[in-house]
């Protein structure tokens, strides 16, 4: 059985590697995308500090629809190119919003929310499957180190898509 271990470090590379490894084992051998899915939102959002919100938003072939999660409820539907979600669904480039007040076209879902980082999430065949968001009710909690570490943390997901 898969236990949880406290990750103490100030280094964010380190911290991203093992919390990958720690994803990684938790997920090895399960083939079911939302039980994967919600152990790896609830281990992200355990882990990572100053987080109000992790999970994912999953393309239905129109828009995005909330899928497993932690925090507290979310916005159900997101369009494509609509608020951060919808934009790195729509580029295909990873988010890194460092005050979501200065992003054009924001979605408040959560009014406590103040940084955030997207990274969109694609299939072996290059189809759209979703987005991975994580937000923090700190302004600026969120830099290129996490950014890097968020965009490694999904690779380890959908390598379990297959």
């Amino acid at each position: 059985m898969y236990e949880a271990r406290a990750i103490a470090t100030d280094d964010k590379a380190t911290l991203y590697a093992e919390l990958a490894e720690q994803a990684a084992g938790l997920m090895h051998g399960e083939t079911n995308m939302i039980a994967n899915a919600a152990n790896f939102a609830a281990l992200v959002f355990d882990v990572l500090p100053d987080l109000n919100w992790a999970g994912f938003y999953l393309f239905d072939g129109d828009e995005l629809v909330v899928g497993p999660f932690q925090g507290k409820p979310a916005c159900i539907r997101i369009a494509l190119g609509r608020g951060v979600c919808g934009t790195a669904a729509q580029t295909g480039q990873t988010q890194l919003v460092r005050d979501v007040h200065a992003f054009e076209g924001h979605i408040a879902c959560d009014a406590a929310s103040n940084s955030e980082v997207v990274v969109p999430l694609f299939r072996a065949d290059g189809s759209l499957f979703g987005v991975w968001d994580v937000d923090s009710p700190l302004t600026g909690r969120f830099d290129e180190e996490d950014q890097r570490g968020m965009e490694a943390l999904c690779a380890a997901f959908m390598k379990t898509l297959g």
